[in-house]
């Protein structure tokens, strides 16, 4: 018969399979029931408390039943390792390292402490707060907006900021959002710095010097707001026009290029005629300055002539006279190539010689070897006649 079955409560074999006895978990009477869950719990318990070596028990839990209070309390071992627990998790979150590149700014309270460099480092959560930045690491943003120039103009104007943080107490204490203010900061700074500038500067030479401007404007606003911010670096990029009028601000684009480069080689023409205009004007200057130079030592060299013929005339005039006219017949007779000779008898005669064709024909007959006697003769008497007429002209002369 079944454990279960009507009629076998009194069969000493037919019992409930979760109890270990008649005694044990109680005498129901007669009737098997579920086991008893008190009785499981209290067995878990009394297992943690032999594990974390509190057995003590109240006399009411003895006899197998739990006391009124409704049993025991937490372990004080359970309570140690719960503690060393949070002790670890705290000393773990306490500790901390600052690398090389960073600082931290410990605040205790909610007020300023101090300010660590670089190593390990402890600080007390939760009385003590951290905050832990980079402060070498160049950090980058872009902004863009349009703008109106000085000429009331719309400009679209793209920047690029670069920024790092130099002083992170004020970064972390004295503005609530230090980027947000560097952002509004430099939409401030550049609207200042683009409506007092022209539109083609804005849109062609002039980004190099307004970033120049707009980094100097934005770190003075930024020093004045106690950010902790340092700019580095301000960088305008290509401004063009709103897109509705794009088309009309390239032809105005395109103009203005044209016009540098037509200046451009202008200049460069200029700078290739003016130096050879200058050279030519000083090769001019050192002719000038030569001629005059020979003119001047040619006239010194003719007064020191005429004094030196003035000594010797007074000496011998007559030598002197008649040594000057043979120098000065001499001088003519080589600049002509044709002569005329009174007869002298008063008949008023001429002699023509035609002294270029006796040259050319005494030359001729030097360069034939068959004609060389004639040609000697030739220039013999070539040679001769010159002074033979220099001698009859003296003869008249002295006779006069």
């Amino acid at each position: 018969m079944a454990w279960n079955e009507p009629g076998g409560g009194n069969n000493s074999n037919n019992q409930d399979p979760w109890g270990s006895g008649g005694n044990r978990g109680g005498n129901r009477g007669g009737k098997q029931g579920p086991p008893d869950l008190d009785e499981a719990l209290r067995k878990l318990q009394d297992s943690l408390n032999n594990l974390f070596g509190s057995n003590k028990r109240g006399d009411d839990n003895k006899g197998g039943g739990r006391g009124a209070g409704g049993g025991q309390g937490i372990p004080k071992g359970l309570w140690a390792i719960a503690g060393l627990i949070l002790f670890v998790f705290w000393l773990f979150n306490a500790v901390y390292m600052v690398d090389e590149q960073e600082q931290a700014v410990i605040l205790r309270f909610g007020e300023y402490n101090r300010t660590v460099e670089s190593g390990l480092h402890l600080y007390f959560p939760p009385v003590e707060r951290k905050f832990q930045r980079n402060v070498t690491q160049v950090r980058s943003y872009r902004q863009a907006g349009q703008m109106l120039t000085e000429d009331e103009n719309i400009v679209e104007v793209p920047l690029a900021v670069q920024y790092r943080i130099s002083n992170l107490e004020n970064f972390v204490l004295k503005v609530e959002d230090p980027e947000t203010s560097l952002r509004h900061a430099t939409e401030s700074a550049l609207r200042h710095v683009v409506g007092s500038t022209s539109m083609h500067q804005v849109l062609t030479e002039g980004r190099e010097q307004m970033g120049v401007e707009v980094t100097e404007r934005l770190q003075r606003y930024l020093d004045l707001y106690n950010t902790g911010i340092t700019v580095v670096q301000v960088n305008i990029e290509s401004a063009q026009a709103p897109a509705e009028v794009q088309d009309a601000f390239d032809d105005v684009i395109r103009a203005r290029e044209d016009e540098v480069r037509e200046r451009n080689q202008a200049e460069a023409y200029a700078n290739s005629v003016i130096p050879e205009a200058r050279g030519r004007a000083q090769r001019l200057l050192e002719e000038a300055n030569g001629y005059r130079d020979e003119v001047v030592a040619r006239a010194d060299g003719e007064a020191q002539r005429f004094n030196l013929l003035v000594e010797q005339y007074r000496l011998a005039p007559g030598v002197m006279r008649e040594r000057m006219y043979l120098e000065t017949v001499q001088d003519v007779m080589q600049n002509t190539s044709k002569v005329l000779v009174s007869s002298g008898d008063g008949n008023n005669n001429l002699l023509y010689l035609p002294l270029d064709r006796l040259i050319q024909q005494g030359a001729g007959a030097s360069a034939s070897p068959s004609g060389s006697a004639s040609a000697s003769g030739a220039d013999t008497g070539t040679a001769r006649l010159p002074i033979q007429l220099q001698q009859r002209d003296l003869r008249s002369r002295e006779t006069r």
